[in-house]
């Protein structure tokens, strides 16, 4: 029997070998194209030969299994950086609609892509200084004072200095091609003469075509709605999703057949005519539509509901009640919930010094559909509930009973239409509505007090952040699954389905117990594709440059260890590579960032703490 349990290993081992071998040369031939098709230039004219440069030295590092690691140091294959969508942001063509290769480019390029259109940047540039004319001169009006010439001169002097700032990326590589066409001497033109003539007749270089964004965006639109396409981008990892309307309106029935949340009050029954003289000027206000945006993470890509109303009729109300009321709840409620993976790293660390133990186990819990299962009663008698908690009898000069019934008022009038039809959300709140967030928390602290006083007196750890929960204890397994089942009986509404061990992801963080030693780093789901904004990208400079320093901060903030902190900073770099960053860039505000925190010398392990 031993000998055929060894034989059994040994051939399972063998064929492991060759499957990595395998993955490995796919791979490396992948990495090998993409570094052979690296611009020598960028767009905006930064230098991109240290970027490729950069690219092939991680490239060539020894991989993580050739490395003499410690025990210490140890994490699961998901974290390696040949994971799924490491080479480059990809899109999800679940509708499998043909695309051409300017088409698949435009889309890789995410939605937060914004490309360089004249026309639309003048048209867009007249709105908002017409606009901001309005918003002045109603200021002045206000003091009842005239606006007069100064304003127009204003506006005008601005008109002026936003069109030369558009133009300035554009000024400036002219000005150094110029300068670097002049001062490149004759002989060096002679030679350079020479030898594309001499070459001329084996290769023809042609030069790069500028592409036509628009026209690309106009054809894909077309060819969209020819295939009876949706485009959303998904939920999590902010990549495109193309998915079938069908697909789209048959999980909608589900998800509306499931939760029973919404009310269809069928179509109007006027007609045209009649209905633009009942109807309010668009301009004013608008009903709210309901869209979806698939969960690509998650088997079978649900879909998750958003109602966007930013001309509802409730929507101004909703924004002011919702100023009034979070910063009353966070402060409530401080103790149970967390805003971010750092401040969970921060609580847990204080914790673990005393409580952690090689059985400790970690819990996180999912609260199924929160926003569409709160009901909309129980959930504005817990603003009730936290107001009378806070002994509070005004806010603002607003009296508690004005704001219980302009609360009720907003979750009890959410209207929506979709597909055609008209609907009316009898239960939970709108998911796009400020105040629905609020109250979904107010309802989830009063629900949570037993656990969250259960799982302390037992010396654990309870944190909330909105429909997560993670908790730590020293219990068993089992012991801790009972309970839970007895939790779930608390309320009809609320389900909780979890997920327990010594090693658990939350939110952006993983977290792992080896023996008795807490281990982060950061998580990244099954979905994740190292998109970031664009490069080249017109958006502003600054907002390019926070990424790389905020990413970073991070990857320090964390990493337990100074080598999965490495880890991360390579699969960092790589994918920032990937969008056109150079890596000028890059270094520039790596090294912002640790002189920012008086970090003056190189991170190494004796000093990463």
């Amino acid at each position: 029997m031993r000998q055929i349990t060894k034989d059994f290993r040994t051939q399972a081992m063998k064929l492991y070998v060759q499957s990595l071998g395998r993955e490995h040369e796919l791979l490396s031939n992948e990495i090998k194209r993409i570094i052979e098709g690296f611009p020598s230039e960028n767009d905006d004219g930064f230098d991109a030969e240290a970027g490729c440069a950069a690219f092939k030295q991680y490239h060539e590092l020894p991989s993580r299994g050739q490395r003499k690691q410690s025990r210490t140091c140890r994490r699961p294959d998901s974290y390696s950086i040949t994971g799924r969508g490491f080479l480059a942001p990809a899109i999800i063509n679940q509708a499998n609609i043909k695309l051409t290769e300017q088409e698949h480019h435009l889309l890789k390029l995410g939605p937060q892509f914004i490309f360089d259109d004249p026309k639309t940047a003048a048209r867009r540039r007249t709105t908002e200084l017409a606009t901001l004319k309005r918003k002045i001169e109603a200021r002045f009006f206000e003091k009842k004072v005239r606006p007069g010439r100064p304003v127009e001169q204003f506006i005008a002097e601005l008109d002026v200095l936003l069109q030369n700032l558009h133009n300035i990326p554009s000024t400036k590589k002219q000005i150094q091609f110029n300068r670097t066409r002049t001062n490149k001497s004759f002989d060096n033109l002679s030679s350079i003469i020479q030898s594309s003539q001499s070459s001329q007749s084996q290769v023809i270089i042609r030069p790069r075509k500028k592409k036509n964004y628009g026209r690309i965006v106009k054809r894909l639109k077309y060819k969209i709605h020819l295939a009876n396409t949706i485009l959303r981008k998904t939920d999590k990892s902010k990549v495109f999703h193309l998915g079938k309307v069908e697909h789209y309106q048959k999980k909608s029935e589900e998800y509306m057949e499931k939760t029973k949340a919404y009310q269809c009050l069928g179509q109007n029954g006027l007609l045209k005519k009649q209905y633009e003289q009942l109807s309010i000027k668009p301009n004013e206000v608008e009903l709210a539509h309901l869209y979806y945006l698939p969960k690509a993470h998650k088997p079978g890509t649900p879909l998750r509901p958003i109602i966007s109303g930013l001309k509802h009729p409730t929507i101004k109300i909703s924004k002011f009640l919702d100023d009034l009321l979070r910063a009353l709840f966070d402060q409530m409620a401080s103790n149970s919930t967390v805003t971010s993976g750092f401040e969970l790293i921060q609580k847990l660390q204080e914790w673990s010094t005393v409580n952690m133990r090689q059985d400790t186990i970690f819990c996180t819990i999912d609260v199924t559909d929160l926003y569409t299962m709160v009901p909309q009663a129980e959930g504005v008698l817990s603003l009730k509930k936290m107001l009378d908690q806070l002994k509070l009898k005004e806010i603002g000069k607003l009296k508690i009973e004005t704001i219980i019934r302009l609360s009720r008022f907003v979750m009890t009038n959410n209207y929506f239409s979709y597909n055609g039809q008209f609907y009316r959300q009898v239960r939970g709140g709108a998911m796009g509505s400020p105040l629905t967030l609020t109250i979904s928390n107010c309802f989830m602290y009063f629900f949570e007090r037993q656990i969250a006083n259960q799982i302390r007196n037992s010396c654990g750890l309870y944190f909330r952040y909105i429909d997560d929960i993670f908790i730590t204890i020293n219990w068993p397994v089992r012991h801790l699954l009972k309970q839970i089942d007895r939790w779930n009986k608390f309320d009809e509404n609320i389900k909780l389905s979890a997920n327990i061990g010594s090693t658990v992801n939350f939110l952006d963080l993983s977290i792992e117990n080896q023996d008795g030693q807490l281990y982060t780093t950061i998580f990244q789901k099954p979905s994740y594709e190292p998109y970031y904004l664009p490069f080249n990208s017109i958006h502003p400079l600054h907002m390019k440059k926070n990424i790389p320093f905020a990413m970073l901060l991070r990857a320090i903030r964390y990493c337990s260890t100074f080598q999965t902190y490495l880890n991360e900073r390579e699969k960092l770099r790589m994918a920032l590579l990937l969008n056109k960053y150079p890596n000028k860039i890059i270094d520039e505000q790596f090294n912002n960032m640790l002189l920012k925190f008086n970090v003056n010398e190189p991170l190494t392990v004796n000093n990463y703490v």
